[in-house]
């Protein structure tokens, strides 16, 4: 066997580790074991440690791919001409990914996951989303007193109609984000919005709170 035919080799087996891999994490989140990924592409155990050192290198290679998709998407609702346009998009949009890929809410809902690329793609999303809330309130289209994180609790109240659904209606979760978005518009009491009756999270209480969600 050749050199050349060698190295053709070890990249039909790279590419069906990722094909594989970015499968199995989408169907069953990132606790799918090394031994599954390895069946799903045809390959021995050794192959997967021997390309990627191991499942969080192989994490890293798809996920930063998927955050990035998801960077993209802040961008082009913040991008949007309308700015109630923008939080929509992002909001619907956004959960039609992780409701495709359950690795992508995993890692978005998660710190201790993911790697470092990862935790650098979720630092470039942060401002961005920062951004579509403050557009929209300075637009008078969004409460003014939504927070960023407002919009992650929206995607965790889809995510658990999704996950209770299931199989028997996997698409029920749009049934409720008209409902949702509708608590995000302004309500006018004698010129002024009526106040939501509980504060937002703060950005480290909203950590510190994935943490334990996801310890449990």
């Amino acid at each position: 066997m050749t050199k050349l035919t060698l190295r053709a080799d070890a990249a039909r087996n790279r590419e069906a580790l990722i094909e594989a891999a970015a499968e199995a994490f989408a169907d069953h989140g990132l606790d799918v074991p090394v031994e599954e990924i390895a069946r799903r592409a045809k390959v021995g155990v050794g192959t997967v440690y021997r390309h990627f050192g191991g499942k969080e290198q192989l994490i890293d290679a798809i996920l930063d791919k998927r955050i990035a998709e998801m960077v993209a998407l802040a961008e082009k609702a913040l991008a949007e001409d309308d700015p109630w346009h923008g939080i929509v998009t992002f909001v619907v949009e956004g959960f039609e990914m992780q409701a495709r890929d359950r690795a992508l809410k995993e890692v978005l809902l998660c710190t201790s996951r993911g790697g470092e690329r990862i935790a650098a793609a979720r630092e470039r999303l942060a401002p961005l989303v920062r951004a579509i809330v403050t557009r929209a309130q300075r637009a008078g289209v969004l409460r003014g007193d939504v927070e960023p994180s407002d919009l992650v609790m929206l995607h965790l109240m889809l995510g658990a109609v999704a996950d209770f659904a299931g199989d028997e209606d996997p698409e029920l979760w749009r049934r409720y984000v008209p409902l949702l978005l509708r608590g995000l518009r302004p309500r006018a009491t004698e010129g002024e919005d009526r106040p939501l009756p509980h504060p937002a999270l703060s950005d480290e209480r909203f950590e510190r709170a994935m943490a334990r969600w996801h310890s449990r």
